[in-house]
């Protein structure tokens, strides 16, 4: 009788006392809850970058390209899911990938496909109609990058002409063209 009850005693999980409290610890157990904690965090990181990736992304604006309506250090929301069911339309203030070196860069979009961009003293004309800016600070002018010079571009296929609203401080479509549609992440949230 003194066997069995060495055998059962075997059996029985390791009791552990903390503060007056009796806890039961199996090698089962225990390895259950690193399981658990191993799939939650597999989950956890799988739904961060789908959520990120898909649907919506915190972003910061470096530099003053975007002033009065966006502040440098600013942190926005860049709805990424917004242009999967439809797309860009003029005035959006999107972020998108600079052509020239793929960094991440805060636009508004002026001009869409197919339309035409005149800049002439210091004005924006959009298919030969003034484009009225009421976001622009008063007496903004937008200048080619030289200023003596006008510059006229229609706008190609699934592109986009893109501009900063602080236009003596921006590096956009004035420099590096007219932005591919697959350049453009997504429209922020202010």
């Amino acid at each position: 009788m003194a066997v069995s009850a060495q055998f059962r005693s075997q059996a029985i999980p390791r009791l552990y006392f903390v503060k007056g409290y009796v806890f039961q610890i199996s090698w089962s157990w225990l390895l259950q809850q690193c399981w658990t904690l191993i799939i939650l965090a597999v989950l956890g990181t799988l739904s961060y970058l789908l959520i990120t990736r898909y649907i919506v992304q915190s972003v910061q604006v470096v530099g003053s390209s975007m002033y009065p309506t966006l502040t440098d250090s600013g942190h926005y929301w860049l709805n990424r899911f917004s242009y999967v069911i439809s797309e860009p339309r003029q005035n959006d203030i999107v972020a998108l990938k600079d052509p020239r070196d793929n960094m991440l860069e805060v636009k508004r979009i002026i001009a869409m496909p197919g339309q035409s961009v005149y800049l002439k003293d210091g004005r924006v004309y959009v298919n030969g109609k003034l484009l009225s800016e009421p976001y622009l600070l008063a007496n903004t002018p937008t200048y080619a990058y030289e200023r003596n010079v006008s510059e006229f571009t229609i706008i190609g296929n699934d592109k986009f002409f893109v501009l900063g609203d602080n236009r003596n401080n921006s590096t956009d479509s004035r420099t590096f063209g007219a932005v591919p549609r697959h350049n453009i992440i997504g429209k922020l949230i202010e």
